[in-house]
């Protein structure tokens, strides 16, 4: 036992030195930077302004705004579903597009989900919080005419110590009246990691 402490005692204070050395450094979360090979900030950003692009140049605007006096398309995204072998935070992906959306100005963007209900509670509130003068009404919202929604899938392949991850990340766009599909797209991202 006696021989054991020594040999204890010199491997936890080397950890604690291993442990003190770790360093931070901040970076530009635009730089793509892969660490483990799991989906990243790179890849949402990417996926959404890429998909989003494709989205606004699909002849369903043009449509659109003939059969509307010119007035641009409203939209709301809905769910982005996570299918994949990861936890991915489908939220992130979902304001990508959004932003990618109102950067572009070719459509106009409205809540959807938890902030929609969230915007209504607020709107409840008010009748009986609120001056009258200052109350906002029900029944005034801005209706979407249509509906993107989506999954985020992934296939791993791997044998020893290489391995494939590839993501396939598809979305529709349905105008709601209708139930027609307008635009399907699909974007696909793999990565190939070696241990």
């Amino acid at each position: 036992m006696k021989k054991k402490l020594p040999f204890i005692f010199t491997l936890s204070i080397v950890m604690v030195l291993v442990a003190c050395n770790r360093q931070v450094t901040r970076i530009d979360p635009s730089k793509q930077v892969d660490i483990s090979g799991r989906w990243n900030n790179t890849d949402s950003r990417l996926a959404a302004e890429e998909m989003t692009k494709t989205i606004l140049n699909a002849n369903w605007i043009a449509n659109h705004m003939a059969s509307k006096n010119g007035q641009r398309p409203v939209v709301i995204v809905g769910f982005v579903t996570n299918k994949s072998h990861e936890h991915i935070e489908a939220e992130t992906f979902v304001k990508d597009v959004e932003q990618s959306f109102l950067a572009t100005q070719k459509v106009r963007l409205v809540q959807g989900g938890k902030k929609r209900e969230e915007l209504r509670a607020e709107k409840a509130d008010q009748q009986t919080n609120a001056s009258v003068s200052s109350m906002k009404k029900f029944g005034l919202e801005q209706g979407a005419d249509y509906i993107l929604q989506g999954s985020i899938n992934s296939i791993v392949d791997s044998h020893k110590r290489k391995k494939v991850t590839y993501y396939k990340i598809n979305l529709e766009l349905t105008n709601i009246e209708t139930n027609e599909v307008v635009w399907i797209g699909e974007k696909e991202i793999a990565k190939y990691i070696r241990n």
